[in-house]
């Protein structure tokens, strides 16, 4: 197994499933960025932000990947779409998009991404409460820097952020964590299983 990665630290899913090294690392980082691309397109119009499947590829992306590979996915994925690929919700592009209402939602996406890999890695995600906690934490990373931006972008009040940007998104945020969570539970289970497998095998 080398020892050159781009995910130094505990493993996680990833490093279950896949050898480490760094061209599956930068695989895995394209392949996470492409997650979130796909899943940018699953949205229910809104205005100023719509509502989208991104969130719940994020947490994914950054509980399966973990902190630094997660965070390189969306960063991956924010640049993407500034140089033009219409990787945005409704296949927007631009930097517009980053400077515009929703661009604190993108950037909030890095340090969800980081922050649900660092628990992860600290095996959060191997338990349902746990990666319930995370992904939940990931979510609340993602409004905290997505709020002030929108706020700040249109002159909103506090009241008006909380309406456009917040009172939308709280049952669908928490529906994202429940399925993220069973996801990643499954996925552990899975993989467990098989192992558990080899290893009869082998006895």
């Amino acid at each position: 197994m080398s020892n050159l990665t781009l995910a130094p630290g505990r493993p996680t899913l990833a490093d279950r499933l896949f050898s480490r090294s760094i061209v599956m690392d930068v695989i895995l980082v394209a392949a996470g960025a492409a997650l979130t691309a796909i899943a940018a397109q699953l949205a229910v119009p809104l205005w100023p932000v719509p509502i989208t499947g991104q969130t719940l590829a994020v947490l994914i992306v950054g509980s399966t990947l973990g902190a630094v590979r997660g965070a390189l996915s969306m960063v991956l994925y924010a640049v993407l779409g500034i140089v033009g690929l219409p990787v945005f919700s409704d296949a927007s592009h631009g930097f517009g998009v980053i400077a515009g209402p929703t661009g604190g939602y993108i950037v909030g996406f890095i340090f969800a991404a980081a922050l649900t890999g660092w628990l992860a890695q600290r095996s959060w995600d191997h338990k349902l409460l746990g990666a319930v906690a995370s992904f939940a934490a990931g979510t609340v990373v993602t409004f905290a820097i997505g709020l002030p931006w929108l706020a700040l972008s249109l002159g909103l009040t506090l009241e008006q952020t909380l309406a456009a940007g917040l009172y939308p998104f709280i049952i669908g945020g928490i529906v994202k964590a429940l399925l993220a969570a069973a996801f990643i539970r499954l996925a552990w289970f899975g993989v467990n299983r098989a192992d558990d497998r080899n290893r009869d095998l082998q006895a």
